[in-house]
């Protein structure tokens, strides 16, 4: 046995959907400093070619809004014109909405229910075949679907959208997982919970505050995102087949308490 490049993903091609900021830039950067080439996409097309240039010549932007069918395919076609392959795609692209529950539009439900369950399927869909192409039993393609500690338990906003299409994308992983193996792509995801970005202000904007609600007594680093990505993405975790790993420091399986305001 030899586990020195047990995670190392050199020669891989990945794509990360949301690249440009927050969980997707963190996954895009640990990936290419295990030297996997990372393909990113994102709605605003300043903000996904400035990261690209900050990660370096490994880092290729390619802008696209995946909110629709449509823009999946047009992503899917456009990796396609450039590879002949696509061994990690993580599926990271995701938008939240709180309102009270009488004021709470259907535009918001809409808007978070297509973009966090709707999207990650039909991408998937759309990059099947390359996925497939160099998929092989000792080396499986990978999808990584980004879910949330909010779809593993309740939390006290009024996020009803985002909490309910998370734990929708959480059991669409299984379902995904049970068909995909077949054809040696492996699904997982990854739930995190209290990463600073901007769909996360709290952990952000308050982060001592958050820390003191979170059994490990700090909020989550840009390391211990990457550092799960990569091992679901790596050699590591080609037996992890439909599971979700949730980091989070402990709120959701080492909490005294039943509910945390992150």
């Amino acid at each position: 046995m030899d586990t020195s490049k047990l995670f190392r993903l050199d020669g891989r091609v990945a794509l990360v959907t949301g690249g440009s900021r927050g969980i997707g830039r963190m996954i895009a950067d640990g990936f290419i400093q295990q030297g996997a080439k990372v393909y990113i996409s994102a709605r605003k097309a300043d903000a996904c070619d400035a990261t690209a240039d900050a990660l370096g010549p490994n880092c290729i932007s390619i802008p696209m809004d995946v909110s629709t069918v449509e823009g999946c395919k047009a992503l899917a076609a456009a990796i396609a014109e450039r590879e002949p392959r696509l061994d990690i795609l993580v599926n990271n692209a995701g938008a939240a909405w709180g309102a009270p529950l009488a004021e709470f539009p259907e535009s918001g439900w809409d808007k978070v229910m297509d973009l966090n369950v709707k999207s990650p399927f039909f991408l998937t869909q759309a990059l099947h075949s390359l996925l497939k192409a160099g998929a092989s039993e000792a080396q499986p393609a990978k999808v990584i679907n980004i879910t949330s500690i909010d779809g593993q338990r309740v939390n006290p906003w009024e996020t009803y959208s985002y909490q309910a299409s998370k734990a929708a994308l959480i059991h669409l992983t299984r379902r995904m997982a049970a068909r995909l193996i077949s054809d040696q792509i492996v699904v997982s995801s990854l739930a995190p919970g209290a990463f600073p970005s901007d769909m996360n202000k709290a952990a952000r904007d308050h982060a001592d505050g958050v820390a003191k609600r979170i059994p490990s007594g700090r909020i989550g680093v840009d390391e211990d995102m990457a550092g799960a990505a990569i091992y679901l993405a790596s050699r590591a975790g080609d037996y992890v087949v439909g599971e979700t790993l949730t980091v989070d420091g402990g709120i959701v399986n080492a909490n005294l308490s039943s509910s945390i305001d992150i």
